[in-house]
């Protein structure tokens, strides 16, 4: 969970009490500060004030939402009391908003509603590897919180090696799992097909996902 509160005593209480819940929490102090820890990792939720030095609360959310395209929950901390305030913030995308001053209680409790309702949402635990999230339940990837544009059987390969870090994938194992078909011989499907996920994810992470096992086939880079 990431805290991104400019005054330090606000941002130790919220932190305190989240980690006698259990919670492992990052806290920032300005809005560039949780812009840099949202593009180094992702967190279940994030508590944004919106008078912070720097990059607003609301150019915060701009960003999350436009740039970045992260759809973590966001739950609002702020004095701004006014009702159009409030209703423009839930267009940038927040789910919840809590006005300061606030009672503890109150904030942990709208926290745990939230997850709750996220969990209910994702079913399925996204797996994980470097900076890739691959969602089996919605057939999606993502490379740095950026959404993969991969055909189904692109998408398929992926799946495979991503489920199956430690296990090498012939051309005729991808081929027969991904197409459901009998493979029946050698060609350059599989081939292509790699290139082209290597090519979509290069564009967003230099890092190497898939190895190459000379003579045998394909496996997850570790």
């Amino acid at each position: 969970m990431l805290i991104v509160e400019d005054d330090e005593h606000i941002n130790n209480i919220i932190f305190d009490v989240l980690q006698r819940e259990n919670f492992i929490c990052t806290q920032a102090y300005s809005g560039s500060e949780g812009i840099m820890n949202v593009t180094r990792q992702e967190y279940q939720l994030i508590i944004l004030d919106l008078m912070l030095p720097g990059l607003s609360g609301e150019d915060f959310m701009h960003q999350l939402r436009v740039n970045l395209s992260v759809d973590t929950p966001v739950i609002i901390l702020s004095a701004k009391d006014k009702l159009d305030h409030k209703l423009n913030l839930f267009k940038l995308g927040a789910v919840d908003y809590v006005t300061k001053p606030f009672e503890v209680e109150e904030l942990l409790a709208r926290i745990h509603v939230h997850l709750n309702r996220t969990s209910r949402t994702e079913s399925v635990t996204p797996y994980r590897h470097k900076n890739l999230v691959l969602n089996s339940e919605t057939m999606s990837v993502k490379v740095n919180h950026t959404d993969l544009k991969l055909t189904r059987q692109e998408y398929k390969i992926l799946e495979l090696l991503v489920k199956n870090p430690q296990r090498v994938f012939s051309k005729q194992d991808l081929y027969e799992l991904a197409w459901e078909d009998i493979y029946i011989g050698e060609d350059k499907t599989i081939t292509v097909h790699i290139s082209n996920i290597r090519n979509k994810i290069k564009q967003h992470d230099e890092q190497t996902y898939i190895d190459t096992v000379w003579g045998i086939g394909f496996r997850l880079k570790k």
